[in-house]
């Protein structure tokens, strides 16, 4: 009898050993990934392919944190502004309607400012030159670093009608001449657009659907 327990006790033994070693569950011990899917970072407004692509391509990362993004601000700063005329004087500080870091690094990072404004600005002849324009909205335009998206939120009455400017602020680390990063951030700065168009209820945006066509660069 007491052989007979003997074994048992180093059967039970064995059996604890192997399960600790194997992490005791039925993936062989895989961790989960960590961050969000483009796709899903802030309220998902990248959750087509189109935009998809340009953020991880942007970032140069698959996963990403938006724990420091203000949607909810950013989107009562536009509320706000359409109860009343904006006067000529008004320039309100723009709110970060997304603010994400990349996952791998947790340093690069990229930035969607929401802003409310009387009109799309046109471009300097000599500002024309170092950034690429793209057809959406009012106006849209892009350089490896910056870029903005202007489109007209006409709501019905007693709101009023506004310009909101969506601002982008990418990664430092690409050139100047990146052109396809222009593209990129042009992408995903729309994407958040239409989005936040969406949330306002805002008419006849104007805004692309996708990615962006370039076109001329109107001047002012």
């Amino acid at each position: 009898m007491r052989s007979a327990l003997t074994r048992l006790g180093a059967a039970v033994a064995v059996a604890a050993l192997l399960t600790s070693c194997s992490g005791g569950n039925d993936d062989g011990g895989a961790e989960e990934p960590k961050g969000l899917t483009a796709a899903e970072v802030c309220g998902g407004f990248a959750k087509d392919p189109a935009s998809t692509a340009a953020l991880k391509a942007a970032m140069s990362s698959e996963r990403f944190r938006d724990n420091l993004s203000a949607s909810e601000k950013a989107l009562d700063l536009l509320r706000d502004a359409t109860r009343a005329p904006l006067a000529d004087s008004y320039r309100p500080q723009p709110v970060k309607y997304c603010w994400l870091l990349a996952e791998e690094t947790g340093k690069d990072s990229l930035a969607i400012e929401l802003s409310p404004t009387q009109r799309a600005p046109g471009l300097h002849p000599d500002h024309a030159k170092v950034v690429t324009s793209y057809t959406s909205g009012l106006q849209a335009f892009s350089s490896s670093t910056l870029g903005h998206v202007y489109f007209s939120c006409r709501l019905k009455a007693p709101a009023h009608t506004i310009v909101v400017d969506t601002t982008v602020r990418g990664p430092v680390p690409f050139p100047e001449t990146d052109l396809e990063q222009r593209t990129r951030l042009i992408t995903v700065a729309n994407a958040a657009a239409r989005q936040v168009s969406a949330e306002l209820g805002c008419e006849d945006d104007g805004l692309a659907t996708g990615v962006p066509s370039p076109t001329a660069n109107p001047t002012s």
